[in-house]
């Protein structure tokens, strides 16, 4: 078993401190921790203004654990599904959904899932592990790079909506954040942040005490307790009312407004009765609505709404005044799209 420290769960502080005890300057582990963050090395030989010396030190004391490229699929409009290899040989999933403004990279925040969802591929898989802060950063850096062998532009936003819940791995989300959005880190802005929660009441009031300005999406698909029981059983222990409360809470500490995600299944959520009671939730906190079309999952019974339903549904939202926009789905045949990944190439 490998007992060496990970040199990537240090802080800027304790690297300091870990340095001291190796007798190297306090400017050494400064160099260090901007490798790590700032220029994404991979390991420390590419830390080449260490000398060699100390790079041989730095590897006997202390591990580091990167993220590897596994498997890399393109699909047909473009997007692409990276699986990811992590130092324990588990995989995670991750996407670059290229658009003509935008590189977007989807990024996970756990080994598979808690909340089994029952229209989500991601929630049939057991949850082994949460990721760790490095680990999601690793993502970012690598779709950064297929973002620019794309089109020769950078990622401009990043949505955590991969795999997991991200407020049931909070502080190594929160932690992630802070090296991909800190001066010292890859300097992207907060507002070019999603985080996307199933509804962890407790989890968006401390985001709000937090004061991030990044953006909150809630997976919403249904606009009742009822319904959301039935395909959502983190809604058991964590009520619409209860989460509305929440996301009042949230847009009173940071002015975000808050984006509901509406997944349309036929029969099930797509009536006009279903698009009043979503307008209902709109009307109670600053908001926008994002209707996703279906992809379809091995397994489950739930299917696409038809296109007279989404159109008559969006219809009258916006005759209500509701911001809505329907979100294409990128990626679906390489089982890339929202609520497809599941490791089906491990």
């Amino acid at each position: 078993m490998n007992l060496k420290p990970d040199i990537r769960k240090f802080s800027s502080e304790e690297m300091i401190a870990e340095f001291e005890k190796l007798s190297e300057p306090k400017f050494r582990a400064k160099q260090v921790h901007e490798w790590l963050w700032k220029k994404s090395a991979r390991n420390f030989e590419e830390m080449t203004n260490l000398s060699k010396d100390l790079r041989t030190k730095l590897s006997e004391q202390f591990s580091f654990y990167s993220v590897t490229e596994n498997i890399v699929q393109k699909s047909s409009d473009g997007t692409v599904k990276l699986g990811m290899k992590l130092h324990d040989d588990r995989l995670v999933e991750g996407v670059m959904i290229p658009d003509d403004e935008r590189n977007t990279a989807c990024v996970s925040s756990q080994v598979g899932c808690t909340l089994s969802c029952t229209f989500c591929a991601t929630g049939f898989l057991k949850r082994e592990r949460n990721l760790e802060a490095g680990e999601i950063y690793d993502q970012v850096v690598l779709l950064n790079k297929h973002a620019i062998e794309h089109s020769g532009k950078q990622l401009t936003n990043i949505v955590y909506m991969g795999m997991g819940e991200p407020l049931l791995n909070y502080d190594n989300v929160m932690q992630s954040i802070r090296y991909i959005t800190s001066p010292d880190g890859l300097n992207m802005a907060q507002k070019r942040i999603t985080v996307s929660t199933s509804g962890i009441v407790r989890g968006i009031k401390r985001l709000a005490d937090e004061g991030m300005k990044f953006n909150l999406a809630l997976s919403l698909h249904a606009p009742t307790n009822e319904k959301r029981n039935k395909i959502m059983d983190i809604n058991q222990s964590n009520p619409l009312e209860e989460v509305m409360d929440a996301l009042n809470y949230f847009y009173e500490k940071t002015g975000n407004k808050i984006t509901f995600e509406y997944i349309l299944f036929d029969k099930f959520n797509d009536s006009i009765e279903d698009a009043d009671r979503l307008y209902y939730l709109t009307d109670q906190v600053p908001s926008f609505v994002n209707i996703i079309e279906f992809n379809n999952v091995t397994g489950v019974d739930l299917r696409k709404a038809k296109r007279e339903n989404r159109d008559t549904f969006v219809e009258y939202l916006r005759n209500k005044e509701v911001n809505v926009a329907i979100r294409r789905s990128r990626g679906k045949d390489i089982d890339a799209a929202c609520g497809q990944l599941a490791n089906k190439n491990d």
